[in-house]
């Protein structure tokens, strides 16, 4: 064989090489798919993207980010009186739905629901609409959401994905696509970025993503069908840091042991709070 023919082939191979690794790498779009789950708490449905951690002792943590108003209506209050003779109120939450959807060859085949306690809450009222859940099984998945962490905002007219289950369960893991079309919207004090992306009702605490697959934003809410509103991960990362939960975007961070987590209160609101 000629040395031309022998670098060819040796060219070819390599080609075929990376042609099987690319096919064992999903796309984003699949990988989107794979990190978007529905959430279902009590009347209310939307939708959440998962963030796995590894433990101290090795198993596989799976958190979900999705918007604050979605499991609202899991929340209760209840009154007793603490061992000095205070009155104090107990805030508690009952656990979401976590409903992960798999198709295959365009056929859908079947779906798993998993139970997910409230780690941490923020009310849609006056706090910055935000929750982050996590899945009482182990071990679950091993897919991950990759945060946009980068210091500069996306350029207006950047290309988005959205993942979200729109219109509720009959709608999960849709993806629409759209651009970035405002940045730093000013609604109660609250800062909203704004995107074309499609999105309904379901669609709240579904992942807006840069076409790389990288988090920028969670859609909370919408003025009309390309109009809609996300708390921009700058934002996320801020309530992240004074909430004590930012190692659930950052992987860098040291993850809490379970008392540590356990200390934390569901919500900022000076009530106690039960796990």
């Amino acid at each position: 064989m000629s040395i031309r023919k022998t670098i060819l082939s040796f060219l070819a191979a390599g080609l075929m090489i990376g042609s099987a690794i690319a096919a064992d790498k999903p796309t984003i779009p699949a990988h989107l798919q794979q990190i978007s789950v529905t959430i279902r708490a009590g009347d209310a449905s939307g939708s959440g993207v998962l963030f796995t951690r590894t433990n101290s002792e090795g198993q596989s943590v799976t958190f979900i980010w999705t918007a604050g108003h979605v499991v609202a209506d899991l929340r209760s209050e209840r009154s007793i009186v603490a061992a000095d003779g205070t009155p104090r109120t107990v805030v508690e939450f009952k656990d979401a739905s976590v409903v992960q959807e798999t198709i295959e060859n365009g056929r859908y085949v079947g779906r798993i629901e998993l139970a997910a306690e409230v780690i941490r809450y923020s009310d849609s009222e006056t706090g910055d609409d935000l929750a982050l859940l996590r899945l009482r099984k182990q071990n679950f998945v091993n897919d991950t959401v990759a945060f946009y962490l980068d210091d500069n905002i996306p350029a207006l007219g950047t290309d988005l994905y959205h993942v979200g289950s729109l219109l509720g369960q009959m709608g999960a893991n849709s993806m629409t696509s759209g651009i970035y079309s405002q940045q730093g919207r000013l609604i109660n004090k609250a800062i909203f970025d704004q995107t074309t992306c499609a999105a309904f009702p379901g669609s709240s605490g579904g992942g807006v993503f840069l076409r790389d697959g990288r988090y920028v934003g969670m859609l909370v809410r919408g003025a009309g069908e390309t109009f809609n509103l996300i708390v921009p991960v700058r934002r996320v990362r801020s309530w992240a840091r004074r909430t004590a939960v930012e190692w659930a975007i950052d992987p860098a961070l040291a993850m809490p042991t379970e008392d540590a987590l356990r200390k934390l209160p569901i919500e900022d609101s000076g009530k106690s709070c039960g796990k």
